[in-house]
C-alpha cells in the first residue's frame, strides 16, 4: 500500500502545485496573451504528473520491465471491436439519452456545444495520445494495484473519488475552454467517480489496455457537452445548483455503473496488466 499512498501524495503535490499557480496568475489579467499562455502551460503539465509519478515510482523500484510493460500498453491494440465502439460511443449514448428524457420531461432540448462531427473525430483521434499523462497513472498504475486489495468494483468507485479530487483546483480557474469553472464540483464528481467505473469496466475487459482508456478519455473529453447551468457564486464550487441535464447525466452514468459493478471482476487482472502490477515496492496489484 506504501507504493499508492507515494503516488497519490507525489501525484497531488505536483499536480495541484501547477493548478494551484495558474489560479494565482489567473487572479490577474488573465486574459493577456502572455498570461493565458503561461496558465495554460501550467495546466498542461499538472495534467502529466500522474504519468510521470508513476514511471519514476515503477523505475525506483528496479523495475525496468514493468516501466516498459507499463509504456507498451499504450499501444496495446489488439482489443475486440466493441470496446473501440464503446470507447467512443459511452459517452454519447449517455448524452443522447439525457436529451431525450430531458425532452419529455420539459418539451424542450438541452442546449448542446455546435462543434460539426468532422472535427469532433478528428479532435479525439488527435487529443488520444495526450491523455496518456493521466492514464498511465490512473488506470495504469494506480487502478490494477487497488483492485488487487479491493476488487475492481470498490476500486473503481475509490479512485473514481480520488480522480474527481486532483481535478478541484480547476473549478477555480476562470480562463476561456475550462469547462470546470463555475460548475457544482459535487455534481460534477458524483458524475465523474461514476465515470471511473466505466472506465475501469473497460479496463478489464481489454486486458488492461491503455490505448482503449486513453481512446475513451479523449472522447468524453471531444464529445459536445451540455452547456452547463453556471452555480450563482463561481467562488462557490461546492454549490448543489447545476442544471437538469447535468443531473440526469449523473442519474444515467450511475444507472450503467451499477450493472457494471455487480459483473465487475473482483480482483484478477488481466494478464496484460498483471505484469506491472506484480512488480515495484511492495505490490502482490486508480
Amino acid at each position: 500500500m506504501s507504493s499508492l499512498l507515494k503516488f497519490f501524495t507525489l501525484t497531488f503535490v505536483a499536480t495541484w502545485t501547477c493548478f494551484l499557480s495558474a489560479v494565482a496568475i489567473s487572479h490577474g489579467s488573465a486574459s493577456t496573451n502572455p498570461r493565458l499562455a503561461v496558465i495554460r502551460g501550467l495546466v498542461f503539465v499538472g495534467t502529466f504528473a500522474p504519468a510521470l509519478v508513476a514511471l519514476v515510482l515503477t523505475a525506483r523500484a528496479g523495475a525496468i520491465s514493468g516501466t516498459k510493460a507499463l509504456l507498451r500498453r499504450m499501444l496495446q491494440w489488439r482489443v475486440g471491436t466493441r470496446w473501440y465502439l464503446f470507447a467512443v460511443s459511452y459517452m454519447a449514448a449517455i448524452k443522447l439519452t439525457v436529451a431525450l428524457v430531458h425532452r419529455v420531461m420539459t418539451g424542450s432540448w438541452p442546449r448542446l456545444g455546435d462543434e460539426p462531427l468532422g472535427i469532433i473525430m478528428v479532435a479525439i483521434i488527435i487529443s488520444t495520445p495526450f491523455q496518456s499523462g493521466e492514464e498511465i497513472g490512473w488506470r495504469g498504475y494506480a487502478l490494477p494495484r487497488l483492485a488487487d486489495r479491493f476488487g475492481f468494483a470498490r476500486a473503481s468507485i475509490a479512485l473514481g473519488l480520488i480522480w474527481a479530487i486532483w481535478h478541484l483546483p480547476l473549478f477555480f480557474l476562470a480562463i476561456p475552454g475550462n469547462d470546470e469553472y463555475g460548475q457544482s464540483f459535487p455534481v460534477w464528481a458524483l458524475g465523474v467517480t461514476a465515470l471511473s467505473v466505466a472506465f475501469a469496466w473497460l479496463y478489464t475487459h481489454s486486458k488492461g489496455s491503455l490505448l482503449l482508456t486513453m481512446l475513451m478519455h479523449s472522447a468524453v473529453n471531444n464529445i459536445p457537452h451540455f452547456v452547463p447551468s453556471a452555480v450563482a457564486n463561481t467562488s462557490d464550487a461546492f454549490s448543489l445548483h447545476a442544471s437538469l441535464a447535468a443531473w440526469l447525466t449523473v442519474g444515467f452514468l450511475w444507472i450503467t455503473a451499477a450493472y457494471f459493478l455487480v459483473r465487475m471482476p473482483m480482483g484478477e487482472l488481466p494478464a496484460a496488466g498483471r505484469a506491472t502490477s506484480d512488480l515495484g515496492g511492495d505490490v502482490t496489484v486508480s
